[in-house]
């Protein structure tokens, strides 16, 4: 850590959490968080099992991607010039109706009386207006965060609010795997609203946020600014362009469902725990980021970051042991939840308050998506190359990626996180 931020309020691990309005936004993202991310796992099964398509599963993901990459930076450009909270609430309840859409549809009781063939269409068309509530929720979410702590409390409020939402996504998988296998998917859809009610309820509790951005010009003006401010910061628009091209060849959590049920053959309940497990890694890893900060040589940890994520990848692809598979996953979760957080501390730090929204919703474009066209890349690839040399193929080529990332981006790798904060390097 650099002397710098080595300041008796970062020394306290729990800084961030003295703050009543944090401490409410992260119980917001955590139910949110954990209803998603359940349902994630839940529709990926019940379509591989209905289709046993590795496409399908990738359209799962370009489903949402389209209408959430479509219309990202008009989100940003809403949050700036919203009130947070009843943007948050509109969202929410949009995501809400959608899963009630899907948990009727694929009900016990009512899926005999309907034509079977429309049931996927259907749930696709739901996985659709998530993709476009997701544009808004992003840049909603990002500027709640910033106003909930001081600013000299961001890298100790990325590792709770990165640690919060990936203890969500270990329960909310494994959840979703064992209540699907023990219970049913009408069971599993029950829990997921309930969660996603009580995710709604706790947004009443924040405060309302007035917007600071009041637009003097045209819309187009507006996002021009945000784009320009984006692709003029050297180390965002590497950092974006790192995770893009690196989750988009090395993400193989869309090909779970696959592993689970064809080649390991431990059901949905085996899913979960894998999805799960991944999580497992990374809030771990955030847990120890509390305290021991990787923000000392943030882009060279970074880089070292995202190296043994493509490794653990490759890996992964390699094993036929479900508990070698397991460690490899934890790996995986581990080494993304680094970057996680030293991308989002950057990103938090360098942006301007008035422009907090659509700078979001530039990151949400090459970030926020990534995950959901990656699965699309690797249902295709899969199809094309088979399952396993399409895991090993994308963890190779994020290997790659960092390569020429580290040879474009050589004198960020020493520089401390106040020496990136400059002017001439951002």
């Amino acid at each position: 850590m650099s002397e710098e931020t080595d300041s008796p309020v970062i020394k306290d691990s729990f800084a961030a959490l003295r703050y009543k309005e944090f401490r409410s936004y992260l119980g917001m993202r955590f139910f949110f968080t954990f209803a998603y991310q359940m349902q994630a796992v839940v529709i990926g099964f019940y379509i591989y099992q209905a289709t046993h398509s590795k496409l399908a599963l990738g359209l799962i993901g370009l489903c949402e991607a389209i209408p959430a990459i479509g219309i990202a930076l008009y989100g940003g450009y809403v949050a700036d010039k919203s009130e947070k909270r009843k943007m948050l609430l509109t969202i929410s309840s949009l995501v809400f109706i959608s899963s009630l859409v899907m948990f009727a549809v694929t009900m016990d009781k009512m899926s005999p009386h309907i034509h079977k063939e429309w049931i996927v269409p259907v749930i696709y068309g739901m996985i659709f207006l998530n993709g476009l509530a997701r544009a808004f929720y992003g840049p909603a979410t990002f500027t709640v965060y910033a106003n909930s702590i001081p600013k000299e409390l961001y890298p100790n409020g990325s590792s709770w609010s990165s640690s919060s939402w990936q203890i969500a996504a270990i329960l909310g998988p494994a959840t979703g795997g064992l209540v699907y296998g023990f219970f049913g998917i009408t069971a599993a859809f029950a829990v997921i609203l309930a969660f996603l009610l009580i995710s709604i309820v706790l947004i009443y509790l924040l405060r309302s946020y007035p917007p600071v951005f009041a637009p003097k010009e045209s819309i187009w003006v507006s996002l021009r600014e945000g784009i320009h401010f984006v692709f003029n910061s050297k180390i965002l628009i590497w950092a974006m362009s790192l995770d893009l091209f690196s989750v988009f060849f090395g993400g193989a959590v869309a090909l779970l469902p696959v592993f689970a049920n064809d080649i390991l053959k431990v059901g949905s309940q085996g899913l979960g725990i894998m999805r799960a497990t991944s999580s497992l890694g990374a809030v771990l890893t955030m847990l120890a980021m509390a305290r021991y900060s990787p923000m000392g040589k943030p882009w060279r940890n970074l880089l070292i970051a995202v190296t043994g994520f493509g490794l653990s990848i490759i890996c992964f692809g390699l094993s036929r042991s479900f508990y070698l598979s397991l460690f490899f996953l934890f790996t995986e979760g581990a080494f993304d939840s680094i970057s996680v957080i030293i991308r989002g501390t950057i990103m938090q730090l360098l942006t301007p308050d008035h422009m907090r929204g659509r700078v979001s919703a530039v990151n949400f474009m090459f970030i926020g998506s990534s995950n959901e066209i990656g699965a699309f890349e690797s249902g295709a690839a899969a199809t094309l190359l088979g399952t396993i040399p399409s895991v090993i193929f994308g963890g190779s080529m994020t290997l790659l990626i960092v390569t020429i990332t580290y040879l474009k981006t050589k004198k960020l790798v020493p520089l401390s996180l106040n020496q990136i904060q400059t002017p001439d390097l951002s």
